[in-house]
């Protein structure tokens, strides 16, 4: 088992991008609790879930209204399955990155399972339908400042005359940009002739975590609303202020803004090292937090806990 401590251990989830066929299937092999909790949001949404899970086919996945409730219980399925082995352990920080948050909402107790998943259905039905209404795209920009990055929208959006802007500060150099496709490719063309290393337009027809999402703001807020949440045993991360969600008031307001403002991931991570957290435990598929975090302090402990393998270890 490793050495660490609930004082200086941080649990994070992911989001969208670390779903992959096949996901969780060992975890409820292996775990009663995983299995549980795969069965729970089979029954909540009244679908098999769990089947395009671990089977596919990987379009149906992918397909946002399935990614996200499969992307909390792949995680919760993880965590469930961990807590079977390690017992009560309670760490010091949760985050997670995007509809990761909801995630870390649920296993901090704000926020019950079968909410939760009901809730990113919902997320994920309001998302698409913004994204019907306003289609763009989303890019990756490599080894560009942030900052250069703010300014490089702003050039690009005042030239086409549509939206871009940032959408996910994932770790030093790899910013996500989100919006029109014509300010889009401008704002690509532009970071590149700033030095960008590359700029690489994402498989996705949704502009997340931009403006463009706007019109599904009403639809999720309307979600939201008809949930229970309570205060969370644990301090949960704002992916929009990168400090702790102060009580449920603002929890009830993060959710709905999340579409349309950015993921600061990195300033998140360096919070919770300020904090003294030492050691962030991914819970769920892959293992992209992990990688980010290396970029942002290589000298923190990271650990990715998807399968059933990795929980062993433990």
């Amino acid at each position: 088992m490793p050495n660490f401590t609930p004082q200086t251990t941080a649990f994070v989830f992911p989001g969208q991008g670390s779903q992959v066929v096949g996901m969780g299937k060992d975890l409820a092999e292996a775990f009663p609790a995983a299995r549980q909790t795969y069965a729970e949001a089979d029954e909540v949404l009244g679908y098999a879930l769990s089947k395009i899970c671990w089977e596919g086919p990987e379009a149906e996945l992918n397909a946002t209204l399935n990614t996200q409730p499969a992307l909390l219980t792949c995680s919760i399925a993880a965590l469930r399955a961990a807590q079977e082995k390690l017992g009560e352990f309670t760490p010091a920080f949760m985050a997670g990155h995007s509809v990761g948050e909801v995630t870390a909402l649920v296993a901090a107790g704000a926020i019950s399972f079968a909410d939760g998943v009901r809730v990113l259905r919902a997320r994920g039905e309001a998302m698409t339908a913004a994204g019907e209404r306003a289609p763009g795209g989303m890019a990756a920009i490599l080894n560009l400042d942030t900052s250069v990055l703010v300014e490089v929208c702003a050039e690009a959006s005042a030239a086409t005359g549509g939206v871009v802007q940032v959408a996910n500060d994932n770790c030093p150099g790899q910013v996500v940009i989100s919006g029109e496709v014509t300010a889009l490719e401008k704002a690509m063309e532009l970071a590149k002739a700033k030095g960008a290393k590359r700029a690489l337009k994402l498989a996705v027809s949704i502009a997340a975590h931009s403006a463009l999402m706007q019109s599904g703001v009403a639809q999720y807020t309307e979600a939201v609303s008809a949930i229970i949440i309570q205060a969370p045993r644990v301090p949960v991360i704002s992916n929009i202020t990168a400090q702790p969600l102060p009580d449920v008031a603002a929890i009830r307001a993060e959710l709905p803004a999340q579409l349309t403002n950015p993921v600061r991931w990195t300033e998140s991570v360096r919070y919770l090292l300020g904090q003294g957290v030492t050691t962030f435990v991914e819970l769920g598929s892959k293992d992209v937090l992990t990688g980010l975090l290396k970029r942002i302090e290589g000298s923190a402990t990271g650990l990715a806990v998807g399968t059933a393998e990795a929980v062993g270890k433990l």
